[in-house]
């Protein structure tokens, strides 16, 4: 079991590497700092030849997900992860069952059961599935649609 999901795609280029890379340029504000910031770009991030790292400009749930990837001559790849300060924030949320079991043993606050163990593993798998896994699924969906109609292209079934 991954801690964190990401997610990795092909794309198929429709135009030529050159255009697609002018395209990403002319929609891409420069910033070594993957922060949230408003601005009239597509993305915010770091383009580096055919290489780039790029989070979404939408305020408050754009940098969610860091885009990471490369361009070559007719096709390219992208891999979405979680943004290293949500996975920090998110890690500390995930351990919040674990230290609220200890904590309720070292207090002695109740007599300690078994089924305390198995309802701390069932919060941790819905904190990790159902909270984390959903925001992924949908906020990466929603920085690969924009970068898909940014960059025109068409993705690979692997």
């Amino acid at each position: 079991m991954k801690i964190f999901p990401t997610k990795e795609l092909n794309f198929k280029l429709i135009d030529d590497q050159a255009e697609t890379l002018n395209r990403l340029n002319r929609r891409t504000e420069k910033s070594e700092n993957l922060t949230s910031q408003y601005t009239d770009k597509s993305f915010r991030g770091v383009i580096n030849g055919n290489e780039f790292k790029i989070i979404s400009s939408a305020i408050g749930k754009g940098a969610f997900c860091v885009m990471t990837g490369a361009i070559e001559s007719n096709k390219g790849n992208v891999k979405v992860e979680i943004h290293k300060v949500f996975r920090i924030l998110l890690s500390v949320f995930l351990c919040l069952p674990i230290i609220g079991l200890i904590a309720l043993i070292l207090t002695k606050a109740e007599e300690f059961s078994p089924i305390l163990i198995l309802v701390m593993i069932g919060q941790v798998l819905i904190i990790r599935y159902a909270f984390i896994g959903l925001a992924f699924k949908f906020l990466s969906r929603e920085s690969l649609n924009r970068l898909r109609d940014v960059l025109d292209l068409e993705w690979i079934k692997n």
